[in-house]
């Protein structure tokens, strides 16, 4: 196979570029969520009258190719709407997201996007 002059051929180029693209949305993320937690910290925690106005889940399957065993996530959302009509959605654990009624009124505590609880009224 021809190289570039340098000792790398096209596959060793294509994979450490792809390897490098990896690396980089690998600490974007890790990057972003830290920034994300320290955002919620540096937030009041408030409380409010609000109503349970949708739930949804989020399921992803998983296949293993060496087991060819499947694994599957599953992520809760709950939509909560304010006295300003204004809609916030939070992820919940799936204990709470059973909970929880669509019509359900009470008080919504959170800090930032992170969700601490809802106390029926």
């Amino acid at each position: 196979m021809t190289g570039f002059g340098f000792g790398f051929s096209a596959f060793q180029t294509m994979f450490f570029l792809t390897f490098g693209l990896v690396l980089c949305v690998f600490i974007f993320v890790i990057v972003r969520g830290i920034m994300q937690w320290n955002h919620n910290n540096h937030q009041p925690i408030l409380t409010v009258d609000a109503a349970v106005v949708a739930k949804r889940t989020d399921v992803t399957h998983h296949r293993s190719s060496t087991t060819s065993m499947y694994h599957s996530s599953t992520w809760y959302y709950v939509t909560f709407e304010v006295e300003s009509r204004d809609r916030m959605e939070f992820s919940v654990d799936g204990q709470e997201y059973g909970m929880l009624a669509e019509g359900d009124y009470g008080r919504l505590t959170f800090q930032g996007t992170r969700y601490l609880g809802f106390e029926r009224n």
